[in-house]
């Protein structure tokens, strides 16, 4: 990983590619980005469909209803393009929550992330390859070229990453992992989810507090 000034504001973001929740946070993370002089070191974990498969077997029947119609509804106040992903980054069977043994999609979106990590260029790959999956422009993300695309487009080498992804993915597990393990150690099981010097804050509605606390201990803007 790219070495970074131990004395620089950072935090961490665990982030989940199925999670609507972690897509509708993505601009107000970046605006923080971009106002002020922090660097956002991105962490992605599996989702809890992979984490915890059992969740959905044994969810309240009103989970999936109230979040279809929660994330569409904040989608529409934050004015944020949204539309659940074509395909859906996990299979699973819609009707009896099943989640299958295989998981390439969110598979190859995970180990690319951590790729991105690797790199300290976690949030420019969220910015463009986020977008893609969710934003509703387009069918098939997983398709032809659309992924290469989306990284190239924030700057990326898609092709570099890939690579990265045939040719090592063990050490790409690894990264996952210890984001997993840190994960845990917070105080919240969710994601969107932030730490900024041991304290936790859960959920996009929580990046304004993130912030606030942030700037309590002097958190330089930009420029």
């Amino acid at each position: 990983m790219a070495g970074r000034d131990a004395d620089k504001f950072s935090f961490d973001l665990f982030w989940s590619f199925r999670s609507p929740y972690c897509y509708l946070a993505l601009d107000r993370i970046l605006e923080i980005e971009r106002q002020f002089d922090v660097f956002v070191n991105v962490r992605p974990v599996f989702p809890l469909a992979v984490r915890t498969p059992d969740f959905f077997k044994n969810v309240n029947p009103k989970y999936r209803k109230y979040n279809l119609l929660d994330t569409a509804r904040m989608a529409e106040f934050l004015g944020i393009p949204y539309r659940r992903p074509v395909p859906d980054p996990i299979v699973q069977d819609m009707e009896t929550n099943v989640i299958a043994e295989e998981q390439p999609y969110i598979r190859q979106l995970t180990l690319l992330g951590a790729a991105a990590q690797i790199r300290d260029a976690g949030l420019p790959f969220l910015d463009k390859v986020a977008r893609l999956i969710w934003d509703g422009s387009v069918d098939g993300w997983n398709e032809g070229d659309h992924l290469l695309q989306a990284m190239n487009a924030a700057g990326l080498n898609g092709h570099a990453l890939m690579a990265d992804v045939e040719a090592d993915p063990d050490r790409l597990e690894a990264v996952i992992a210890e984001n997993q393990t840190a994960h845990d150690a917070a105080a919240h099981w969710g994601v969107p989810l932030m730490t900024f010097r041991g304290e936790t804050f859960f959920g996009q509605d929580r990046i304004n507090i993130l912030l606030w606390r942030m700037m309590q201990h002097g958190l330089p803007e930009r420029g």
